[in-house]
């Protein structure tokens, strides 16, 4: 048993959902979150989170009497992804990386686990460099139909690279007849897509990739906070049945192996823009199971 968990950056408490997930018994768990509707979904599951507000003004002295055993977080990535425009430190979401890391070295909790986007090495070594320990990538293809890859930096002994479970796209989607006609493509948005690389699965189902990755068979892109979109920009469109459409917010939740309707307290723009900035999971969960 570890006693208490802080979670800065908290978002939809996906954190919570591993530790539960994986019978990790604690007493308190505090959180530190802004976006309004990302705490309004998880004060709807774990009303007794111990909600802090923003990371930038937490009482230092108040944390250290806390008690931590665990801090986790993944701090805001825009400034890193390749997608981006790689600003890095100077970035200002990007650089409340550093008020993770102060608060780790002043808290001195046994646990810590960081999660962001695969980045260059010198902003991984810069990363490492403060928090000591080496990141290991981990794509969330492994634990689910999502390519995901995510750098985990945390002092948690002996975590090595889960099994493949071999889970496919076609497993997470909803009958195509159940789901509304909102989320299929207009046929103006449809003539974007014959500009982008197709790859065609085994299932008849076809995943289409904006940014020209390279694709595991079956599995999604990487869900972002603008799955929303169905058009040139978007990047978790499929073909299900020769309909083009967005995946749904509960495929999204899936993909997060996160329970169907997790999310369903608030818009769907906003469902797609948690999910999209949340964790997997089953990695965090798999990650956390290494604690002595």
């Amino acid at each position: 048993m570890i006693r208490n968990v802080l979670s800065l950056f908290d978002g939809i408490s996906c954190a919570r959902v591993a530790l539960d997930k994986q019978n990790i018994k604690y007493e308190k768990y505090y959180a530190s979150e802004i976006d309004k509707y990302c705490m309004k979904i998880s004060n709807e599951h774990f009303p007794d989170n111990i909600n802090l507000g923003d990371i930038t003004k937490l009482d230092m002295e108040k944390l250290k009497e806390m008690d931590l055993d665990l801090i986790i977080g993944g701090s805001p990535c825009q400034g890193f992804s390749f997608i981006g425009n790689q600003l890095n430190f100077n970035h200002p979401k990007s650089k409340l990386f550093f008020d993770f890391a102060s608060i780790v070295e002043e808290c001195k909790p046994r646990y810590f686990l960081l999660e962001n986007v695969y980045m260059k090495q010198e902003y991984q070594d810069i990363i490492s460099d403060i928090l000591g320990v080496k990141p290991i990538l981990i794509n969330s293809n492994l634990l689910s139909a999502q390519n995901r890859k995510r750098l985990y930096w945390t002092n948690i002994p002996n975590v090595k690279q889960p099994v493949d479970k071999g889970i496919l796209i076609d497993t997470i989607l909803q009958d195509i007849s159940q789901i509304d006609e909102k989320y299929r493509c207009k046929p103006h948005q449809q003539l974007h897509y014959p500009k982008c690389r197709i790859t065609v699965q085994g299932t008849g189902l076809e995943v289409i990739d904006y940014y020209n990755e390279s694709i595991k068979f079956g599995k999604s892109n990487t869900l972002t906070p603008h799955a929303s979109r169905c058009d040139k920009s978007a990047t978790n469109i499929i073909k299900q049945e020769g309909i083009l459409r967005r995946l749904t917010p509960i495929e999204c939740e899936r993909l997060q192996n996160l329970p169907d309707g997790y999310t369903n307290s608030v818009s769907d723009t906003q469902r797609y823009k948690a999910l999209g900035n949340g964790f997997t999971v089953d990695v965090i969960a798999f990650i956390l199971s290494c604690i002595p």
